[in-house]
């Protein structure tokens, strides 16, 4: 499955992207890679350790894609979205293939999300703090 992280996959590729990702980074190191929205600020973290360890995006291309395959599972999972793949207007304008669509109709782009975080950094591209405010996400109602 690994290779499947070092191309650009469509859609139905992408749960199994993210999941192959969380197996082989936590499989050397303790990361609560758990799916919460929590976990989207470890997720700023290692893109940020990346940054500062001077690394040209193209070696990290296969890590990017697989962290923003976990963003998307995580919008999955946790705020009512589904993956989908771009139409032809899409793709050019997000520059990728698949994204994920939420409830109310809108698509966002988690793999352009990480590759911001990754060039530009800084608070204004969290993707914990994205997540916080996006627009469509379901809301858990309260028991």
């Amino acid at each position: 499955m690994r290779e499947v992280c070092e191309r650009l996959p469509c859609a139905e590729e992408m749960r199994a992207c993210a999941a192959a990702f969380v197996t082989r980074v936590t499989a050397r190191n303790r990361l609560p890679l758990d799916y919460s929205e929590r976990s989207l600020r470890l997720v700023d973290f290692l893109i940020d350790g990346l940054r500062k360890g001077g690394t040209d995006r193209e070696r990290v291309h296969g890590t990017l894609l697989g962290l923003g395959a976990y963003v998307g599972e995580v919008l999955v999972r946790r705020a009512g979205a589904v993956w989908v793949d771009f139409d032809a207007g899409q793709r050019a304008y997000f520059g990728q293939p698949a994204g994920v669509r939420m409830g109310d109709g809108r698509v966002w782009n988690p793999l352009g999300k990480v590759v911001n975080r990754f060039e530009a950094g800084g608070p204004e591209e969290s993707l914990q703090t994205f997540y916080l405010t996006l627009h469509g996400r379901a809301r858990r109602v309260a028991a």
